[in-house]
């Protein structure tokens, strides 16, 4: 048992991979690693965009799940809150501290919603919603009147994503007269979030799909104005599009998140000038530290990441600053690594950059903060598991 930097109780390998003050050559493998000052030249760069551009960014918890990344984005990048998926999620951020949250999501069951009209009150947190059913309106309502509370809502609009949102600007005001007319409901403004292009390669290509959500949501807006519901937000904006809602002269506020880590996934998208993302506009901050095991085989090399460590539902993790070897697949417990050269020895240390951050950091119970060769910080994965 450890005795020690405020982790009592705790065994290293068997509940923490690491403590503050160790080598990183000594941390337990595989876990989630963290570049301190990678992460912090992240976040920095983009909380200075935002305030450039006259921004709010209130920045996605799902992609980390950790509340003290979200204290860091607040610190270092001025975020002005989080958004969350899940009540049960926004509850931990909520309890971390974090006192402006929006469940970006719609919440229909009675006693997540019972949960949320708690949250203003138990934890002293600005509490905002989405909303794109009338019928969510009455039960927003009631709960809120219930535990006296005030419940924020905003009316997501489905601006090409194809999931949750309602269609037309008559819909978005219609939705937003219920919302002002309830008792303990306020209506703050529109969710407009355009998931389906963050991914697309082509810059032209993301631009085109945001054109057209932009158009959609400012007839909503002078829609809302004509019948004197003028939105106080507009919230919307991701790692792959940020720089067109912010010049949309439409949204106010960003919500980005794998900006800060950078996944696979997202770092092969190419910016204006047709570079990879990862290679100049964001760094790779978040890797899966993991170890070779076996290289019993002379032209391939076992290491101890598979399906368990990580997500790969974006694809497999590529080996940061390697070029002679090559993660080629994964079965639970191991990762099969093409080793042609023999260059790797068993032991031997290497930073897996997974192909979706999310739902890789949703695996662990730490990240381990590490700089200049030396663990700093160890966090614990906050929300991990809180998909209620």
């Amino acid at each position: 048992m450890t005795k020690q930097n405020g982790f009592e109780g705790l065994e290293l390998g068997f509940d923490i991979p690491a403590l503050p003050g160790m080598d990183e050559a000594d941390i337990q493998t595989p876990c989630l690693m963290l570049d301190l000052d990678a992460l912090e030249r992240n976040i920095k760069k983009m909380g200075d965009y935002a305030k450039a551009h006259g921004m709010r960014h209130r920045v996605h918890g799902k992609m980390h799940k950790s509340v003290d990344v979200a204290k860091l984005q607040e610190r270092l990048g001025g975020a002005v809150g989080v958004c969350c998926q899940k009540v049960s999620e926004a509850e931990v951020f909520a309890r971390g501290g974090i006192k402006d949250i929006l469940v970006s999501n719609e919440v229909r069951d009675p006693a997540k919603i019972d949960r949320l009209a708690r949250m203003p009150k138990t934890y002293g947190c600005r509490t905002i919603v989405c909303v794109d059913d009338l019928a969510n309106v009455a039960q927003l309502s009631a709960a809120a009147t219930k535990h006296g509370s005030t419940i924020e809502c905003f009316i997501e609009m489905d601006v090409g994503a194809g999931r949750c949102g309602v269609i037309g600007a008559d819909k978005v005001v219609e939705i937003a007269q219920a919302i002002a007319a309830s008792p303990g409901l306020k209506f703050t403004g529109i969710q407009a979030y355009q998931g389906a292009m963050q991914h697309m390669e082509k810059y032209a290509d993301r631009k085109a799909k945001l054109d057209a959500a932009v158009a959609l949501v400012k007839a909503a807006i002078d829609a809302l104005e004509a019948a004197g519901l003028k939105p106080e937000l507009v919230s919307g904006g991701g790692t792959g599009s940020y720089y067109f809602e912010s010049t949309s002269g439409v949204y106010n506020e960003l919500q980005c998140g794998s900006y800060a880590f950078m996944d696979a996934d997202y770092g092969r998208i190419l910016d204006k000038d047709g570079k990879r993302i990862d290679q100049g506009e964001w760094e790779n901050a978040f890797f899966i530290l993991t170890q070779v095991m076996s290289h019993a085989k002379a032209d391939k090399a076992i290491c101890d990441a598979g399906l368990k460590a990580q997500s790969v539902d974006s694809g497999l993790p590529t080996i940061f600053g390697r070029k002679d070897v090559e993660y080629i697949k994964c079965s639970d417990e191991h990762g099969v690594i093409v080793d042609p050269q023999g260059v790797l020895k068993v032991g031997e240390r290497l930073k897996l950059v997974p192909g979706h951050c999310d739902p890789t950091a949703n695996i662990h119970d730490w990240y381990v903060g590490v700089r200049k060769g030396k663990v700093e910080v160890l966090w614990p994965v906050s929300a991990r598991g809180k998909a209620y």
